[in-house]
């Protein structure tokens, strides 16, 4: 039996694997697309408050954007070093990615907290509603990114040479899923904070 290659002999020229992370990736353009175009519709609907003028914090969502953008950057630098065969190198920027991912969701959750105490919630109002839907649903997907890369780190010491295989495939699909969550979270932070929040 031949050993699995990066390239396949498909009709796309694309790895199987790697075809299906952008069909879903695809998918969840269309859920996100969804759920921003749902809160756009009913930003200004809301008949009680708080409105997001009242409650949006920007700056500190701007210092949690910014952690998020730098967990790509680091991404970016544990793919092309597992791409290398550096293990080592990985190792250290794939946890740097987690920590950045864990700041991030450590930020929301403290705003999550934040808008209960000043009475938001997500059965205030419409705004409540679509906010804490949208905004959720992408921290459960940085959650989910968490564990994947958290998985691929503890893999890393368990089989080196499996995650090295493909010229790291694995962590070239996980890295995609990364940056699409980021791309997502700027479109939220722009449609929401800085359209929205003012």
């Amino acid at each position: 039996m031949e050993p699995e290659t990066s390239t396949h002999h498909t009709t796309t020229g694309l790895n199987h694997r790697k075809l299906l992370m952008w069909a879903f990736l695809g998918s969840d353009c269309m859920f996100f697309g969804s759920l921003i175009a749902t809160y756009l519709i009913y930003q200004s609907r809301s008949i009680v408050g708080p409105i997001p003028a009242d409650i949006l914090d920007i700056p500190v969502t701007s210092v949690s954007t910014f952690v998020l953008l730098m967990s790509s950057f680091m991404m970016v630098l544990s793919y092309n070093a597992i791409g290398k065969g550096d293990m080592r190198r990985f190792r250290i920027w794939v946890m740097g990615t987690i920590l950045m991912g864990c700041t991030f969701l450590g930020f929301q959750v403290y705003e999550f907290r934040e808008f209960a105490l000043h009475g938001l919630t997500p059965r205030t109002n419409l705004f409540g509603s679509t906010f804490f839907t949208l905004t959720g649903f992408h921290g459960a997907h940085v959650t989910l990114g968490v564990i994947w890369l958290a998985s691929l780190f503890w893999f890393s010491y368990k089989d080196p040479e499996t995650l090295k295989k493909d010229h790291g495939l694995s962590v070239d699909l996980a890295a995609l899923y990364w940056h699409f969550v980021d791309i997502v979270w700027i479109v939220i932070f722009t449609v929401v904070y800085l359209i929205g929040g003012v």
